[in-house]
């Protein structure tokens, strides 16, 4: 299965944001994919969990595209990876994972720009494009999203996207080896729209 995962492109939504495009991850995206994160590994860390010592190998990354594809087809996330509109250029990558139906009808978001292209607001487009893929494409209520209280960066692309502050998590999730606080931030599918 694996293997079929890897030969066969991945197919799926694209999504058009404001300079940005959102696509299925890619067997062939492996290269720009280990690239960017081995340039930004110094970066990112810092605001995601401890990365294994093979993460960037390409079984990893066989790993990593199975993982997508069996969520993607149980209907409980949507991993895409972020492209600059222009040049088709890696940026970075989001997900929209923890999908619940029914009473919820909900999802989480998380999000990396690669380094180089951090600050010149890819990141807060690719939020959005996100929120209005949860909300018009799979017709979802709510859009939850956490960080660190440090990250001033997320914060903004959240505040910017139009997340509201909800609250603080006490050791909410293991970063860089240590739990640590998140605030929380969401957003509702209240029919105003989130660009520009």
């Amino acid at each position: 299965m694996a293997l079929l995962d890897w030969i066969t492109e991945a197919s799926g939504p694209v999504v058009k944001g404001q300079g940005v495009i959102l696509r299925m991850p890619r067997g062939s995206d492996y290269e720009s994919w280990a690239e960017l994160r081995h340039a930004s590994q110094a970066y990112l860390q810092p605001w995601e969990p401890l990365w294994p010592d093979d993460d960037l190998t390409r079984g990893a990354y066989r790993r990593r595209m199975s993982v997508y594809q069996r969520e993607m087809e149980a209907g409980n996330a949507w991993p895409f990876f972020v492209f600059d509109e222009r040049d088709r250029q890696l940026l970075g990558a989001i997900t929209l994972s923890n999908v619940r139906r029914g009473v919820a009808e909900m999802a989480t978001l998380g999000y990396w720009i690669g380094q180089r292209h951090a600050g010149r607001g890819f990141g807060t487009a690719a939020v959005r494009a996100a929120v209005d893929y949860a909300f018009d494409g799979l017709r979802l209520h709510r859009v939850e999203a956490a960080c660190v209280p440090h990250n001033h960066a997320s914060r903004r692309a959240l505040e910017k996207a139009g997340f509201g502050l909800e609250g603080r998590a006490k050791a909410y999730l293991k970063i860089n080896g240590d739990w640590a606080d998140h605030l929380l931030f969401g957003v509702v599918n209240d029919g105003t729209k989130r660009g520009g």
